[in-house]
Formats: structure tokens, C-alpha cells, sequence
């Protein structure tokens, strides 16, 4: 849909003109020779962009400007002032204007200036829908378990705060990136940059090149200067993946950049100030890693203000069949299919795999899926055959024997028969509470609902 202009402006030369070649720019255009028609215009269709001279007929642009209340209604306007016009044009701007153009002007001018506006216009508009978006769903998160819940609560907590600092643990595959990003989006910093680099996948130098960049001549290949990330995200959020691999030597700079808000560019001798939050991850036992002496523990303590522990999906229950879902809905639009759902036998499957890989893997299943020969419905053929070798292992099992087993003379109720497996069960699974009902072949609320029968939790 093209954009809607209108143009305020009392010499008839000019509003031609402007309309002559804003439609031939693809522009639906406008024309008001007074203030009073171009309030009633406005009223009437309401324009993406106003261009609004400063003489007119009845008032004055800068009295147009107040009746517009653009800090309230939020119109988007160039003014158009006589050469030489500063004070007009800073008082236009102290009213809200977006810019200004001065006479004469030429067309190609004044078509980038509008070009621009409407984008800034369209980026801010944008901006403001994502923080709609991630009021009360915290992003893309997706999951109703108790434990992904609490997660979701703590990330809005920690939004508010503007810069405290956060590790995300969790296995590979969790979702630990997806986290931090909706940290960032329900923050202030959300019109700020999000930053993100792998620790684990840089060597010492040319990490810390990343991250604090470097000054021309630093090094051979330096040809010139370089900001680093840290600088790159001023203002907003950096977020370093797999920090259980940085380097010792770059822990130090990087916690001497946390305590003092400042570093240096390799080769540099002056201290650079940035405001930024830092998000760190890892699935690394971190407490580990400082007994070994691998990871520095004021560095540690002062990255886990706040931490995040992310569950393994097989621990999620019926989020994987929501994550399944909603993979779906995703590849439907990427591979233009029109898959409605999944089969009880495949969700069967789906909730029965381990999932080793957690979401990541989970997704991958999916995508596969959705890329080959799929009609209207996700069936178990067409998971991938490792998800399928683990059914038939686990299908052709040994059967449970009862040889041996004695009912005692006094005898035996089937409640402490059940209370007995689900004793057993949870010490099999090391107390989780998924895969014990998994292995009793029951519902996990089910499952919940003995524990708490029996006095376990």
C-alpha cells in the first residue's frame, strides 16, 4: 500500500509541483492551501507524512504546529521554512517536527528526506509493536510447565532492572540464546543493539578483537581501526555463549570491563566508557570448572547476579507437543504446506523420546519432516529413524517378570504395590519426575498426583 501525503502549502506553483512528482514516486498525495483545510484533510484521512509550510494564509505553520499536538497524536511532519529561517526551524523541532527543509529546494532533496522519514517512521512503529508483542509472552518462549513459567516470570523481573547481569545454564539445545534475546526485547534496550558471540568458538586474540576491538596497527592484519562489540552494543545488550571456554586471560579484562564499565581496543591507551547488560551462557558446571582453576571465581560471582537455569525438554511434558506444534506452524509458512497436526500415535513418540538435543534437536526433527513428503498430518513415519530405533528398543524390552515375587500373609493392597513403584521409579530416573512416569507407562499429572497421595512431595 503506498504511502499517504499531505501538503500544506498556500502557493498553488509549488503544491502542483510537489504533487506532480510525489505520485510519480508512488505517493498518494494531498494538497491543502490553508491551515484550516489541512486540519479538516487530516481529519478526514489521516496522511503518513505532512509537508507543512510555514507561511500560510490563516495562521502560521508553528501555530499549525501546536494544534497538531504531535508529541500526543504522534503525526509525522517536514516543515518547510524560508532560507536563512533558524529560529523557525528550531522552535518546529522543539514542537515535534521530524525535520526540515529550507526554500529553494530541490526535488531530489526533499525526496530523500521524506524517504527517510517514512522509515524512521516505520522502524519506531515496529519497535513499539515487538515491545506490544513481548508484554506478557516474554518473546517466542513457548511452554506452559511449571519449570518454563518460572523462567518466563524471571525474565520479565529481570527486564526491569536496566543492567544487571545474568548466566543462563542449561544443556546444549535448551534455548539459552532465545532466553537472552527476550530478556533484551521486554528490556529499555530494546531499540538499543543485541549482540552475540560464541566464546567457544574463537581463539584468545581474535576474541578479545571481537569483543574490545583494536586500533590501527595493533597487530599485522589490523589495517585499520575497529570497534569491538562492547562498542558496537553501547547502550544495549551483549551476550556471550559458552563463557566456560574463555581464556583466563580474557576473564580478567572481561571482568574489569564488568566492575568498571570500561576497556581499552587492543593497542589502544585510551579507556573507552560503554553502558551495556551482558547475558552470559553455558553448559558448563561452571563450580567445576573454578575447583579445576579453568574459571575465575570473582568473575563468576559477579556474572550470576541473577541466574537462569533452563530445563532439558524431556522434563517438560506437554511443552513438547506445544514446541512441536508450533515448529509446525513455522514450517508450514517456510515450505509452503498446510500440515493441520500430529498424529496421537506420532505425539506418542514425541513425548516418549528422550530428546538428548532438547529443543534444537526437537526443531531439527520437524524441519526434516516438513521438507520431505508430508500430506495433512504429522504421522510417526515421518520422524527420523533414530527416534524410531529408540521406540522399537524400548517396545521390545524385556518383559516384566513376576518369578519370585511373594504376597506376604498378611497381605498386600495395590496401593502399596503403586507406592512401592513410584518410590522405585523416581530412584531409577534420579528423580525425575517425566521419565518415572515414562517408565510406569502413565500421564505425568498422574504420576504427580501419587506422589502427592503417597506423602512424597
Amino acid at each position: 500500500m503506498s504511502k499517504k501525503i499531505l501538503v500544506v502549502d498556500d502557493e498553488k506553483l509549488i503544491r502542483w509541483t510537489l504533487e506532480q512528482h510525489l505520485v510519480k514516486e508512488g505517493y498518494e498525495v494531498s494538497t491543502a492551501d490553508s491551515a484550516e483545510k489541512g486540519m479538516e484533510l487530516l481529519s478526514e484521512d489521516p496522511p503518513d507524512l505532512i509537508l507543512l509550510d510555514n507561511k500560510l494564509p490563516d495562521m502560521s505553520g508553528l501555530e499549525m504546529l501546536e494544534k497538531l499536538n504531535i508529541p500526543e497524536q504522534g503525526h509525522l511532519v517536514i516543515m518547510i521554512t524560508a532560507y536563512g529561517m533558524v529560529e523557525t526551524a528550531v522552535k518546529a523541532m522543539k514542537l515535534g517536527v521530524h525535520d526540515y527543509i529550507s526554500k529553494p529546494f530541490n526535488l531530489e532533496e526533499i525526496t530523500f528526506v521524506i524517504r527517510k522519514a517514512l522509515e524512521t517512521s516505520s522502524l519506531r512503529s515496529q519497535v513499539q509493536q515487538l515491545r506490544q508483542e513481548c508484554k506478557g509472552k516474554v518473546g517466542s518462549i513457548t511452554g506452559e510447565s511449571d519449570e518454563i513459567v518460572k523462567v518466563k516470570d524471571l525474565i520479565l523481573k529481570i527486564a526491569k532492572s536496566d543492567a544487571t547481569t545474568v548466566l543462563i545454564q542449561g544443556e546444549s539445545g535448551t534455548g539459552k540464546e532465545l532466553v537472552a534475546k527476550a530478556i533484551h526485547a521486554s528490556s529499555a534496550r530494546i531499540d538499543k543493539p543485541f549482540m552475540a558471540i560464541n566464546c567457544a568458538a574463537l581463539p584468545v586474540n581474535l576474541l578479545e578483537s571481537e569483543l574490545m576491538g583494536h586500533e590501527k596497527g595493533a597487530f599485522t592484519d589490523a589495517k585499520t581501526a575497529k570497534k569491538g562489540l562492547f562498542e558496537l552494543a553501547d547502550g544495549g545488550t551483549v551476550f556471550l555463549d559458552e563463557i566456560g571456554d574463555m581464556d583466563m586471560s580474557m576473564q580478567a579484562k572481561l571482568l574489569r570491563m564488568l566492575e568498571d564499565k570500561t576497556f581499552r581496543r587492543i593497542g589502544g591507551v585510551k579507556d573507552i566508557k560503554v553502558d551495556v547488560r551482558l547475558i552470559s551462557a553455558t553448559n558448563q558446571e561452571l563450580a567445576k570448572a573454578m575447583d579445576e582453576g579453568r574459571f575465575r571465581k570473582d568473575l563468576y560471582y559477579r556474572l550470576q547476579v541473577v541466574p537462569i537455569n533452563l530445563p532439558p525438554l524431556r522434563t517438560r511434558g506437554q511443552d513438547i507437543l506445544q514446541l512441536a506444534l508450533s515448529f509446525i506452524d513455522h514450517f508450514n509458512r517456510e515450505c509452503h504446506k498446510n500440515v493441520g497436526g500430529i498424529s496421537p500415535e506420532a505425539e506418542e513418540i514425541l513425548l516418549a523420546y528422550h530428546w538428548p538435543g532438547n529443543v534444537r534437536e526437537l526443531k531439527n526433527a520437524i524441519e526434516r519432516a516438513m521438507i520431505l513428503d508430508i500430506e495433512n498430518e504429522f504421522l510417526p513415519e515421518h520422524l527420523p529413524q533414530e527416534i524410531l530405533e529408540v521406540r522399537q528398543e524400548s517396545a521390545t524390552g524385556m518383559p516384566v517378570s513376576l518369578d519370585g515375587f511373594v504376597i506376604p500373609e498378611h497381605g498386600l493392597s495395590i496401593e502399596d504395590m503403586e507406592h512401592a513403584l513410584v518410590k522405585k521409579a523416581l530412584e531409577m530416573s534420579s528423580g525425575n519426575q517425566t521419565r518415572a512416569a515414562q517408565l510406569l507407562r502413565m500421564p505425568r499429572d498422574a504420576f504427580r498426583r501419587r506422589m502427592k497421595r503417597f506423602g512424597i512431595i
